[in-house]
C-alpha cells in the first residue's frame, strides 16, 4: 500500500486547522515505530514495573505468559487506535472529532493532555535527580548546593531540573524529525547498557544465583491463575496512556503494515526481552550487594568502575528523556493545539505543557503518593471510557471509515458537527462511565481496581451504543449521521 493522498483542505475552517494538525507527510517506517515502543518500555519506570510483576508469587513461566497476554492486548489496542490516524495523517485529537464532534473532541484531548503534563513533570524530576546523584558522586564539593531549598527542591536540584527541562524542550522544538532521531538512538542505547549490566551481574553473582522468581511466596491453583489475570491487566493499564494517543505517531507511517510490524517488534518481542533482562539484573543484586535493588540507577551507581557507572546512569537518563518526550510531551502539544489551532501551534502547545509542569512542582507530587493518586487517578479514570467511545464509533458506527475533510469543517451540515459541534451521546457516555471508574478507583474494592481500564471502556461503549441509538437499528441512526456511501471508506 502507498500513503494516502492528502485531500484538498483549502476550504477548511481556520478554527480547526493549522500546519501541525493537517494531514502530514508519511515517511516513517516500521523501525521508527519499533523505536517508539523501545523508548516507551526502556525507562526507569518500565524497569521497576517489569520487576514488580515477578514479586506476585508466580512461577517465572506464569509471569511471562501473563506479560505476553497483557502486551498482546496492548498490541491489539495500538493497532486499532492507530488506524484512523495512519489513514488520514492526522493526530489523536483530530481523530477524536469523528466521535466527539469537532469541538467536543477537546474534552478527551484535554484529559489526555493534563495527564501527560503531570507525568512529564515527574519524569523530568526523576531524570534531574539521577543527574544530581552523578554530579554529587564525582563533584562532592557541590554538596553545599543541596542544603538550601526553594519550594521543596534544593538549589542543585533546581539547576538539574532546569537543565533537563531545557534539554527536552530543545529536542522537541526541533520538530518531529528530531524526536524521531532521538528515540531511534535512545531505545537501542539502553539495550546496550542493559545487556552490559546483565552480563556484569551474571559474572559477579554467578548464574546459579540468578532467580526468575523475585517474590517470597509461591501461589498455585486458582490463586495463581487470578494473579496471572491481574498481571496481564496491569501490563495493559501501564501502557494505556501512550497507546491512547499512539495516533500522534502512527500518522507519520507510510503504510498500516509498517505500524503493525513496528508494534509487533516493539511490544511483545521487545517487552518480554527487556523484562527478562530486568529480572536477571534485579535478581543478581541480592548476592552482590546484599539487598535486592529495584532501581536501575542505584544498581549502576554501585558499579566499581566510575566511568562505566557514569555512562550507564547518563544512558538511563537519556531513556527517561525518550519516554518523557514520546509519552508526555508530544501528546499535550497536539492536544492543546487542538483547542485553538489558529492561536496555538504544536510547539506552543508543547511549551504550555512544559511550563505547566514546573508550576505543579512535580518533586512535591512525587514525594506525596496520595496527591499523585488523586490528581492522576481522577484524570486516568477517563482513559478507558475514551477508548470505548472512539473504537465503538470508528469501527461499529462508521465501519472503519473516516471523512478527512469533515474533520476540518465547522459547517452545520458537516458530518462531524453534530449539535453545536459536540456529540452529546459520546460526552454523556464518557462522563457516566468515568464517574463509575472513578468510584471504583478510590473505594477499597480490592482487585477490581486493576480492571478499571476495561470496565470503563466496555461501559462507555455500551452506553454510547444506547445514547447514539446504535443498538436500536437504522431507524435511530439519525442521532449519529453517517452518509450511507461513506461507511467503511476513507475520503
Amino acid at each position: 500500500m502507498t500513503p494516502q493522498t492528502p485531500p484538498d483542505l483549502s476550504n477548511a475552517s481556520k478554527r480547526l486547522i493549522n500546519d501541525d494538525l493537517a494531514p502530514c507527510e508519511q515517511n516513517w517506517n516500521w523501525y521508527n515505530i519499533f523505536s517508539f515502543w523501545m523508548s516507551d518500555v526502556h525507562s526507569v519506570g518500565g524497569y521497576v514495573f517489569a520487576a514488580s510483576l515477578f514479586t506476585l508469587g508466580l512461577a517465572s513461566w506464569q509471569i511471562l505468559v501473563s506479560m505476553l497476554v497483557g502486551i498482546l492486548v496492548v498490541q491489539v489496542f495500538a493497532n486499532l487506535i492507530s488506524r484512523p490516524s495512519q489513514q488520514t495523517g492526522v493526530p489523536f485529537p483530530v481523530v477524536c472529532r469523528q466521535s466527539f464532534g469537532i469541538y467536543g473532541a477537546n474534552i478527551p484531548a484535554i484529559i489526555r493532555g493534563l495527564i501527560a503534563v503531570v507525568w512529564y513533570g515527574i519524569q523530568t524530576y526523576l531524570a534531574a535527580h539521577a543527574l544530581m546523584l552523578v554530579l554529587l558522586r564525582y563533584v562532592p564539593s557541590l554538596e553545599g548546593l543541596t542544603e538550601v531549598q526553594y519550594l521543596g527542591l534544593s538549589q542543585l536540584g533546581w539547576y538539574c531540573f532546569l537543565f533537563m527541562w531545557v534539554l527536552q524542550a530543545l529536542v522537541f522544538w526541533w520538530g518531529m524529525n528530531a524526536v524521531r532521531r532521538f528515540i531511534d538512538f535512545a531505545g537501542p542505547a539502553v539495550y546496550v547498557v542493559m545487556f552490559a549490566l546483565a552480563g556484569w551481574i551474571v559474572w559477579q553473582a554467578g548464574w546459579d544465583n540468578i532467580s526468575f522468581t523475585l517474590g517470597s511466596k509461591t501461589l498455585s491453583g486458582s490463586d495463581a491463575l487470578w494473579q496471572m489475570v491481574i498481571a496481564a491487566a496491569l501490563v495493559a493499564g501501564y501502557f494505556a496512556g501512550p497507546t491512547l494517543n499512539f495516533g500522534d505517531f502512527s500518522r507519520y507511517c507510510a503504510t498500516p503494515g509498517d505500524v503493525k510490524r513496528g508494534n509487533f517488534w516493539g511490544l511483545p518481542v521487545n517487552f518480554l526481552l527487556f523484562a527478562v533482562i530486568t529480572v536477571v539484573v534485579v535478581s543478581g543484586t541480592q548476592p552482590i550487594f546484599g539487598e535486592m535493588l529495584h532501581d536501575p540507577m542505584e544498581t549502576v551507581a554501585r558499579i566499581d568502575n566510575g566511568v562505566a557507572a557514569a555512562l550507564g546512569i547518563l544512558t538511563l537518563v537519556l531513556a527517561t528523556i525518550g519516554i518523557n518526550i514520546v509519552a508526555n510531551f508530544v501528546s499535550p502539544a497536539f492536544d492543546f493545539s487542538n483547542v485553538a489551532p489558529s492561536r496555538i501551534s504544536w510547539r506552543m502547545g508543547g511549551m504550555l505543557a512544559a511550563v505547566g509542569s514546573i508550576f505543579i512542582t512535580p518533586w512535591n507530587l512525587f514525594n506525596n503518593p496520595e496527591i499523585i493518586q488523586y490528581t492522576v487517578g481522577i484524570l486516568a479514570a477517563a482513559i478507558g471510557p475514551v477508548y470505548g467511545v472512539i473504537l465503538f464509533d470508528h469501527y461499529l458506527i462508521h465501519k472503519g471509515g473516516i471523512n478527512t475533510r469533515a474533520l476540518f469543517t465547522d459547517s452545520a451540515q458537516g458530518e462531524y458537527f453534530f449539535e453545536k459541534g459536540v456529540n452529546v451521546a459520546a460526552v454523556k457516555a464518557l462522563l457516566a462511565s468515568s464517574a463509575v471508574t472513578l468510584v471504583i478507583s478510590f473505594l477499597p474494592l480490592g482487585d477490581i481496581t486493576h480492571f478499571t481500564l476495561f470496565i470503563g471502556g466496555l461501559m462507555a461503549a455500551g452506553l454510547y451504543g444506547i445514547f447514539s441509538g446504535y443498538w436500536l437499528g437504522d431507524a435511530a441512526s439519525a442521532r449519529i449521521y453517517v452518509p450511507a456511501g461513506s461507511r467503511g471508506k476513507v475520503v
